[in-house]
């Protein structure tokens, strides 16, 4: 059994707003105890008293959470400046919290930290991550997903997914917040660890199309692209966009292997002189990869595509709750029409299901079902969970 509630207030004072969220638990609870919860929240609130007010009426709940870009749920749909909950019930899994701290300086052993705490706590085996880590912002670095997925998978049997999304900070780019039970945290990695009778899939979407040829990398550190087939990062986007700079419309695609799956790589910054440039997260030396061009329409239709991927991928018959994790650049360049996203999996809900989700600064997902997790951008990443 999973039983599963939401919450959502957009009153602009922390208190009344984390009253109204607990009072909406309480009501559907109806009496029983939760077990884990997930909570997010924009960045203008009062984070402890918030914590504080939900740990006195919750005092044993595995909760962590993080700081938005916008938050989605079932009871307000998209909004901003908002705070919503999701407070999980059940008898037959498992879902612990850990945290693990420093996580720029050290993303393994964070990791390793925040997985051994979560599982230590658990008598069943793993299998499924939720992770709601900082972003690195500032100092021209906004993202390192990709060394925190390392970390994860290290202290992970390399077969469990990991889902989830970088936390935000309405698009400021200056400090992220993220919180274990009571804590406000910064530099930090909470995560759920689920384990016993969970059923559970996922899908994911982005809505731009490729476009040109294919082509190999053959410089690359980190996130800095020099050369694509020997001709530099720079000329390689001037072949298809003439003298625009490189920018958010036109991501890469960066493709797995020789299957035509592909995760998004968003340009940050370019180096007229050396010709390179810098992106939202590492471009491996060797890997194909492919221009990009934004259909609006498309990258709206994107959210639905995950939503029914997920569901098609779903082991069982009735999932109870969905987690949302879409991109921060989606809702930026989507602009008013970043509601539109979630109306159109509202379209697609079971009533029954209770939604919860949030604009990241970077996603995390599988590529495939039972496929290795990559980190993501500008990707709408479906999760869903249940029993039956």
């Amino acid at each position: 059994m999973l039983k599963t509630v939401v919450a959502h207030s957009e009153d602009p004072d922390s208190l009344d707003a984390v009253q109204e969220v607990i009072e909406q638990c309480k009501n559907q609870l109806n009496g029983t105890e939760p077990q884990a919860g997930i909570l997010f929240a924009a960045i203008d609130f009062d984070f402890s008293l918030i914590l504080e007010e939900i740990n006195q009426v919750f005092p044993n709940l595995e909760l962590i959470g993080c700081t938005t870009d916008g938050e989605m749920s079932s009871v307000l749909g998209f909004q901003q400046d908002s705070l919503a909950l999701m407070l999980f019930c059940s008898d037959t899994i498992q879902i612990r919290a850990g945290v693990g701290h420093q996580v720029k300086e050290n993303p393994i052993d964070a990791a390793k930290v925040a997985v051994e705490q979560a599982t230590q706590k658990s008598s069943e085996q793993a299998k499924l991550c939720l992770c709601l880590p900082a972003s690195y912002i500032g100092e021209g670095l906004t993202t390192s997903g990709e060394s925190i997925l390392k970390g994860l998978k290290l202290a992970l049997n390399p077969e469990i997914p990991i889902v989830g999304g970088t936390a935000g900070d309405r698009y400021k780019f200056t400090k992220t917040y993220q919180f274990f039970g009571s804590q406000v945290l910064t530099n930090s990695l909470p995560i759920l660890i689920f384990s016993g009778d969970i059923l559970f899939s996922h899908g994911i979407s982005c809505g731009w199309q490729p476009f040109g040829r294919k082509a190999v990398v053959t410089k690359s550190v980190g996130t800095v692209l020099y050369e694509v087939e020997g001709k530099s990062a720079v000329s390689f986007y001037q072949d298809y966009l003439g003298d625009r700079p490189p920018r958010a419309e036109n991501p890469l695609a960066v493709f797995d292997g020789d299957s035509d799956s592909y995760y998004m790589r968003v340009p940050n910054t370019h180096d007229s002189e050396v010709g390179s440039i810098n992106f939202l997260g590492d471009i491996p030396e060797k890997t194909v990869v492919q221009i990009t061009d934004i259909s609006r329409n498309e990258v709206i239709a994107a959210s639905k595509i995950s939503f029914e991927n997920a569901l098609k991928n779903y082991p069982g018959e009735k999932p109870t709750a969905a987690l949302l994790f879409s991109c921060c650049c989606r809702r930026w360049l989507l602009g008013t029409r970043s509601k539109e996203e979630y109306e159109l999996v509202e379209k697609t809900l079971d009533r029954e299901i209770a939604v919860l989700g949030f604009y990241t600064y970077g996603e995390f997902a599988p590529l495939e079902p039972n496929g290795s997790t990559y980190f993501h951008q500008e990707t709408f990443v479906t999760l869903l969970l249940g029993t039956e």
